[in-house]
């Protein structure tokens, strides 16, 4: 039987495949993308340069010697490579379980390809199970939790947790996410809360997906 970290590292490895090289290319977070990250560095591969969205994902890329760029310096990246919370087959997600959910929609606006990998836990038929993540500027965290409440969520502060750019995380279960696009914009119109985790106006173009039988390549049914 295949461990979990197993399966994380096969999807990972897929995914240097799909790395063009001469481009900028986006770097996510998390422990599936430990495994990208070291799998590119021993690939031999040569990048122009990767926009990351934490500071463990950037020491990492330091230690097999990946060059890293800012975001302000690109217009684009060729492709995205993270991992997901959840993922449905839509290929819309949950994310935002390391709190770097902001800067990793940032870079996935910024790339003409999202390729997201992970292992078969992941994948789910309904989003909403994992607690959907939120950021918001702390003084306004009381009147966004209202705020979330009257749309049927249960906010819970996740205690000890400060995001890159020093707002905090409210983790919210009961939210009817049914329709994804529909909920992740009537979040985003909540006057102190910065990004929520739903990422279905730019979900993933391809998910890698690590199963114990091997591993498969799924893209979004057409809507």
């Amino acid at each position: 039987m295949m461990t979990q970290d197993e399966l994380k590292k096969i999807a990972a490895e897929k995914a240097v495949e799909f790395v063009p090289e001469n481009e900028y290319i986006g770097i996510g977070t998390g422990s599936t993308v430990n495994f990208f990250i070291e799998a590119l560095g021993k690939s031999g591969k040569k990048i122009k340069g990767a926009v990351t969205t934490s500071k463990k994902s950037s020491e990492l890329m330091a230690q097999y010697g990946i060059p890293e760029i800012h975001p302000n310096e690109v217009q684009r990246l060729a492709i995205y490579v993270d991992g997901a919370d959840e993922i449905n087959h839509m290929m819309e997600m949950i994310k935002g379980g390391g709190a770097a959910h902001l800067p990793e929609k940032i870079v996935a606006k910024l790339s003409d390809q999202f390729i997201c990998i992970a292992d078969e836990s992941k994948y789910v038929r309904r989003l909403g199970k994992f607690p959907l993540p939120i950021e918001v500027v702390p003084m306004a965290r009381s009147m966004v939790a209202r705020q979330l409440v009257k749309l049927g969520g249960q906010p819970e502060l996740r205690i000890g947790c400060k995001t890159l750019h020093g707002n905090e995380i409210l983790d919210v279960t009961g939210l009817d996410l049914s329709e994804p696009i529909k909920m992740e914009r009537a979040l985003n119109e909540i006057t102190g809360l910065v990004e929520n985790g739903l990422f279905a106006e730019r979900p993933a173009d391809l998910l890698i997906l690590a199963k114990k039988d091997g591993v498969e390549l799924i893209r979004a049914n057409v809507k």
